[in-house]
């Protein structure tokens, strides 16, 4: 099988809503009025982003739910989305388990295939995808506002505690890996809530590299201060076999959740918590933005007390 056998077999499909799909040198798609074009793209490397034993179809999944997650972080509707693929060797059964598992995440949010390009090298996958949002409706990093509270969906901390088993820093029972293992392989995008909080929130983006980190963003980009309310963040049940410190550290700066993260006024709070469980996805209110203090850092953590926590991680780094 050549490239293009393995394009056909796996990653060919019918795209009636695109003008032009897979099968050309590119492909052609025509915008909403009175829209604009979101666009993102993630690169997964197997032994930084993924084990290189994952299984394929939960692979395919994920690296597809990654991207959908930017999508709702941004408050877009997913469009399309196209597939780049390293692949160690021509492995079929491979294939089609990946195939599978992220054509049925694609069908799920009706977003096609709509090209890419593939190559033999060490296992890595990178896709491009894109969706529209009305025009200046955009859910940014940059609108955070002194006074807003800071909210997240889902729970945290299931996902980094599932690496933690994985890499031998803990042994969590049986039952406990496997949920966790669940919430890291097989993350829920919250397009749905993305969309809704367009025009309720001021700023959000999702949790890929833990709460710190990526709402440190938020307060880069709006030039404000985080207060977080440690008691107030949501912590997953399967964290209950954890110390206190590993906990903390899941739950704060782990990655990989994939929930989102974001700022509103105080008096959209009714009306976010209606919002909350008309989607069935619950939402805590954890913390509040602060006006900038350059000698404060950027975003802070308070214990039960109100005292500032000091932490010793803060997120994931790529390059650490």
């Amino acid at each position: 099988m050549n490239e293009f056998d393995l394009i056909a077999k796996y990653f060919t499909r019918p795209t009636p809503d695109v003008d032009l799909g897979v099968g050309d040198d590119a492909a052609l798609i025509s915008v909403s009025a009175g829209h604009q074009l979101a666009i993102s793209v993630d690169m997964l490397v197997a032994g930084r982003h993924f084990f290189a034993d994952a299984d394929p179809e939960r692979l395919g999944h994920k690296c597809l739910a990654v991207n959908l997650s930017d999508m709702a972080a941004m408050g877009a509707k997913p469009t399309w989305f196209t597939l780049s693929l390293a692949l160690p060797e021509m492995n079929e059964p491979w294939l089609a388990a990946f195939s599978r598992g992220m054509f049925a995440l694609a069908d799920q949010f009706g977003v096609p295939l709509i090209g890419g390009d593939t190559t033999r090298g060490p296992l890595s996958i990178s896709i491009q995808i894109a969706g529209e949002v009305p025009k200046g409706a955009a859910l940014l990093r940059s609108g955070a506002l002194v006074g807003d509270d800071i909210w997240v969906s889902g729970p945290l901390g299931a996902a980094a505690a599932a690496v933690m088993h994985r890499t031998g820093r803990v042994e969590l029972p049986a039952a406990i890996a496997l949920r966790c293992d669940l919430r890291l392989d097989l993350p829920t995008p919250r397009v749905a809530l993305g969309q809704a909080l367009r025009g309720l929130a001021n700023s959000a983006m999702d949790i890929s590299d833990g709460l710190l980190g990526d709402l440190a963003h938020i307060c880069e980009q709006s030039q404000v201060m985080a207060i977080i309310d440690f008691n107030k963040v949501p912590q997953a049940i399967e964290l209950n076999s954890l110390n206190s410190i590993l906990v903390a550290e899941a739950s704060l700066a782990g990655g990989d959740d994939y929930e989102l993260c974001f700022t509103a006024s105080p008096a959209n709070r009714a009306e976010i918590e209606t919002l909350g469980s008309a989607l069935s996805t619950p939402l805590f209110r954890v913390g509040s933005i602060a006006t900038f203090d350059a000698n404060q850092p950027m975003v802070q953590v308070i214990d039960t007390q109100g005292q500032r926590m000091n932490l010793a991680f803060s997120g994931f780094d790529h390059f650490k």
